[in-house]
């Protein structure tokens, strides 16, 4: 069975290439693990800053893109229109936190010849915000930090809860809450930082997907707490949107998919707003929509349920070759924006902060610089 990247945290040492660039000028790393050609150089113009500068808050852990199981099938190669949609405007509706790994290297590297390319293509557009350590003492209040700043600014933030047991199945991302007890306890906590602005939430990435690891017990056991997220994120602030996993179109067959979901609370308007798909994966947008839509249709919920899709590196499609880890050739996607232009779909959104490691190309889930930079070139 091949497999495809999802989600990696880095919760511990995992060997992997460095392809360091240093004497190229610069550091090619940013800070400690955490949890082939796109357009010319002259196709792309360099972007300001997305959001003002705000007061840094405290740093919430960031985990970065693991694995998931992906079937072998083929990949639509990008469309035209696709190839036209790389990087080229910033979002003027979501919110860029000022505390990112990549945000941290601009500022660390001034001098470095790759600095305008990835602070202007990279770290400009917003991108999601993972909290990926089960911390039930201060989850409230990293979330807020997060929330606060968005509504500061009249921006949407996007945030990613990825702490469900036996996260990843015991791969590169395991970890998580101790048992569901424990997570059903830190969802509350991290409900009570979403304020009452605009949020937008990635509800556990490869929890549903990925759930044939478990017993049919432990499966029900973790949909049920999935419910119950998503209703406790929507009480504590009814203007969040939560988004459930769809795994992506190279993975589980929409009507699969579409029963765990309903299990899991998908289908219900009072825990969820649809689903997400490719969360650190390659897949191409035009797959996704068409694969989002049948998993919409299958789940036979309200006609408000939408999908949201992670176009952070998809803008070359997946590798032939299934490659998941730091696949070489790969490009930047389509610009995040809630302004998709499509029915159903609500947002293209950056979950995986393109730069982050997977594990191959630098230590997984740390900014690497010379992989953002061959993705935004």
């Amino acid at each position: 069975m091949a497999v495809a990247a999802s989600v990696v945290v880095a919760v511990g040492a995992v060997t992997g290439m460095v392809s360091a660039l240093d004497d190229r000028g610069g550091s090619d790393e940013a800070g400690p693990p955490r949890v082939t050609r796109s357009p010319s150089l002259d196709s792309l113009p360099l972007l300001p800053s997305a959001s003002p500068s705000v007061t840094r808050s405290p740093s919430p852990t960031s985990a970065s893109p693991t694995r998931t199981r992906e079937k072998a099938t083929a990949t639509p190669s990008p469309t035209r229109a696709e190839r036209k949609q790389s990087t080229a405007v910033v979002s003027a509706r979501l919110y860029r936190h000022p505390d990112s790994q990549v945000l941290e290297w601009v500022r660390d590297n001034p001098a470095d010849p790759r600095h305008a390319v990835i602070e202007s293509r990279i770290a400009a557009q917003p991108a999601a915000v993972w909290f990926a350590d089960f911390t039930p003492d201060t989850i409230t209040a990293r979330v807020r930090a997060v929330t606060s700043g968005g509504s500061a600014l009249g921006r949407v933030p996007v945030v990613v809860p990825y702490a469900i047991p036996d996260r990843d199945c015991g791969g590169y991302s395991e970890g998580g809450a101790p048992g569901l007890d424990a997570y059903d306890a830190w969802i509350d906590r991290f409900a009570a930082g979403l304020g009452s602005g605009d949020v937008i939430v990635v509800l556990e990435p490869d929890s549903v997907a990925q759930a044939d690891c478990l017993s049919e017990r432990a499966r029900a056991d973790r949909f049920a707490s999935l419910a119950r997220a998503g209703r406790v994120m929507k009480a504590a602030n009814p203007r969040a949107r939560v988004y459930y996993d769809a795994g992506h179109s190279g993975w589980n067959a929409p009507a699969r998919q579409a029963d765990w979901l309903r299990q899991a609370g998908a289908a219900s308007t009072a825990s969820s707003d649809g689903v997400f798909s490719n969360v650190s994966n390659f897949r191409t947008t035009s797959a996704e929509i068409a694969y989002d839509r049948q998993v919409l249709d299958a789940l036979d919920g309200p006609a408000g349920l939408g999908a949201v899709i992670d176009t952070s590196r998809n803008g070359a499609g997946a590798p032939a070759d299934g490659e998941w880890c730091d696949p070489s050739g790969r490009k930047l996607g389509r610009a995040p924006t809630l302004a998709t232009g499509e029915s159903r779909i609500d947002a293209y959104l950056w979950v995986k902060l393109p730069g982050e490691s997977d594990g191959c190309k630098g230590r997984p889930g740390t900014f690497t610089a010379s992989y953002a930079y061959e993705l935004a070139r």
